[in-house]
């Protein structure tokens, strides 16, 4: 496992310690998995696609979005249970510590469930103030037409309340490829993938997976992408400050060359002010990092820091800009490196969902979970992870209190 290091400042965000209270090495290890076969079903809904994940403190449970478009049934979260006593580090570790409670039909504006191919939800996020919920939807570009990304709050039956509002420069105008003179807005299946309140719970936050055509190239083996953290106001809904964020390019070259190849960021965490953990999807068809089972998928956590970041709301493009400060980004975990207990390299899927999610023993959790993509090859995976401390018990305890703090506040709207 690697360390945060210093850079990651969980804590001296929380609540507002001076940072060199956190210069000890932190670290985030592997407590265990559990896999949901793909084909389970529950209530009448084939269980897979969950491409979002966020825990409500107060009732012990989590809600998982599901990214269906309404193709297997109707757009729809799930609720479920997770006992994090049963996740085991094992390549067969069943699926024991997972229970479905309930799940619930997304609605749009008008009342009803959303037609097929009209709606692409990615990620969730639970309000404890307000107890509602807020989710993404990525919009669409391709010959069957262009659809907006949209981020909207719901009640926690699936009714609409209100949409924020996304910026012009995110819709997609033009070619449905994006490689036309003149195109706009976002590439398909490259938009808004996460959403994470801000800490004091003022600010909600969502991010393009890569680049807006306008930016500049989607990610390859070969380049990165320069994609969008974009914020708003969570009591007026008004989109606010944007900042540029680097994708790293594809982490491992397709087998065979030129076959499909993505990298992207698929989800952010607050945990500071404008200081993020996001996940960074790579996926290369027929790629193996060596030494672990060929899924094609490398999954890595980094700390994202936009506090020094350029704000380039407003601007409708970005792309040769060299003024542009992006947010910074330090690696704090290749997941490719954890190791189940027999030695056994952790097999990946499409992890694009991460939470805290409770206190176990003293020590922060995080949660991530794994779009199966309705494929029988793949799998519905939740891995649980702690975040340790070398070895300052007071500095743990501060951090702790700071965790716990953003788990109780930081879904509190703005006054």
């Amino acid at each position: 496992m690697r360390s945060l290091h210093r850079a990651i400042a969980i804590a001296a965000g929380l609540i507002a310690a001076s940072p060199a209270a956190f210069s000890a090495d932190w670290s985030l290890s592997y407590i265990g998995q559990q896999i949901v076969a793909s084909g389970t079903t529950f209530q009448g809904t084939t269980v897979g696609g969950l491409s979002g994940i966020d825990y409500d403190a107060g009732t012990g449970s989590y809600y998982a979005i599901s990214d269906d478009r309404s193709g297997v049934n109707a757009a729809r979260f799930y609720n479920l249970g997770l006992n994090l006593n049963q996740f085991v580090r094992s390549a067969t570790p069943g699926a024991a510590g997972v229970a479905f409670n309930s799940v619930t039909t997304l609605q749009t504006p008008a009342g009803t469930a959303f037609a097929p191919n009209t709606v692409d939800p990615e990620s969730i996020r639970y309000n404890a103030a307000s107890k509602t919920l807020v989710w993404s939807n990525e919009g669409q570009r391709t010959a069957a037409g262009l659809q907006n990304p949209t981020v909207r709050e719901m009640r926690l039956d699936g009714t609409h309340i209100r949409d924020f509002g996304v910026p012009t420069a995110y819709k997609p105008v033009g070619s449905p490829a994006g490689t036309a003179a003149g195109d706009r807005g976002v590439n398909n299946n490259l938009a808004f993938e996460s959403l994470t309140y801000s800490t004091d719970g003022r600010t909600l936050y969502t991010a393009t997976e890569n680049a807006l055509v306008q930016d500049g190239p989607t990610a390859s083996v070969n380049n990165g992408s320069r994609s969008r953290i974009l914020s708003f106001d969570v009591a007026t809904g008004q989109a606010g400050a944007e900042y540029a964020y680097d994708v790293s390019p594809v982490a491992l070259a397709p087998n065979p060359a030129g076959a499909f190849a993505t990298n992207g960021l698929t989800d952010l965490l607050a945990i500071g002010d404008r200081q993020f953990i996001g996940i960074e999807r790579s996926f290369a068809t027929g790629a193996q990092t060596p030494g672990t089972p060929v899924t094609g998928n490398t999954i890595r956590l980094f700390y994202i820091d936009a506090r020094h970041a350029t704000d380039i709301s407003g601007r409708e493009s970005i792309a040769g800009d060299g003024s542009v400060v992006a947010a910074s980004k330090e690696l704090l975990l290749d997941l490719s490196d954890l190791r189940n207990d027999d030695g056994s390299a952790l097999a990946l899927d499409n992890i694009e969902g991460l939470t805290l999610g409770p206190v176990v023993n003293g020590k922060q959790t995080l949660v991530l979970v794994s779009d199966n993509n309705f494929s029988g090859t793949q799998f519905t995976q939740f891995v649980a992870l702690q975040i340790s401390q070398v070895p300052e018990p007071k500095t743990w305890a501060m951090l702790v209190g700071g965790l716990c703090a953003l788990l109780g506040l930081g879904r509190k709207p703005g006054r």
